[in-house]
């Protein structure tokens, strides 16, 4: 790994992508603030103060694109989990990769692939965990429930030892994961799962489909079934 440490930036994955050709392959980008943060479906990231984690992982795992890159955010989610587990804490997956501690969201993922014309230069996996924000902080999130490390545990926790635990951890299983893709983490996915068997409303662009979350396939998507047909929905978010 290498670390570039940025005081202020408008998005870590907005300077991985536009900065790719000159960064190497597994290079972490961490914020102290974050201007422009993004999640997924272009919703907001809100920047919630100091000693939060805004981090993206410049991977260049190939020249060429497989399938199997899609699901890292899904393989990340289940090492966010790990490392929360360390405190104590019980998380959750709600498909396909936000994290949730007693149903209140406190990490989100994206992950975005640069192309040149045909050729695949790489991806930019970023993620925003909620590590020392406050009560005042989080009541700041409109329209959803969020939290904290230092929150849920009571106690202030440290930023830099989070990410290092949470980067050992990724790259301990990643050239496995890259060999295997999402069959490598479907039983640690799953088990952490909150929604199987589940009434859900899942938004897929501009549309929403509703029914029942029967499970998740080895290839990381969703299995949605209702009274007229089954879904195989491989993008979306649960509302």
């Amino acid at each position: 790994m290498k670390f570039l440490y940025l005081d202020e930036v408008d998005s870590t994955n907005l300077y991985g992508k536009k900065n790719m050709d000159n960064l190497s392959d597994k290079t972490v980008i961490s914020a102290r603030r974050q201007t422009n943060g993004r999640g997924r479906l272009n919703r907001s990231w809100l920047d919630l103060g100091d000693g939060n984690l805004f981090v993206s992982i410049v991977l260049k795992p190939s020249d060429k694109f497989d399938e199997k890159f899609a699901n890292l955010t899904q393989y990340l989610s289940v090492i966010i989990c790990k490392t929360l587990e360390q405190y104590g804490l019980s998380p959750e997956i709600k498909w396909p990769n936000d994290v949730l501690i007693n149903g209140k969201k406190i990490a989100g993922i994206l992950s975005e692939t640069v192309m040149q014309g045909q050729n695949f230069k790489g991806l930019v996996l970023g993620f925003g965990i909620n590590i020392s924000a406050q009560k005042e902080d989080v009541v700041r999130v409109q329209d959803k429930a969020v939290t904290s490390l230092s929150l849920e545990i009571g106690r202030p926790a440290d930023r830099e030892k989070f990410l290092k635990d949470l980067l050992n951890l990724f790259f301990q299983e990643y050239n496995k994961f890259l060999d295997s893709g999402f069959e490598l983490i479907k039983h640690d996915y799953i088990k952490r799962t909150n929604f199987l068997e589940k009434e859900v409303c899942v938004q897929v662009f501009d549309r929403t489909k509703t029914g029942i979350a029967k499970a998740v396939d080895n290839n990381g998507a969703l299995l949605l079934q209702n009274e007229n047909e089954q879904y195989v929905l491989t993008i979306g978010d649960i509302l």
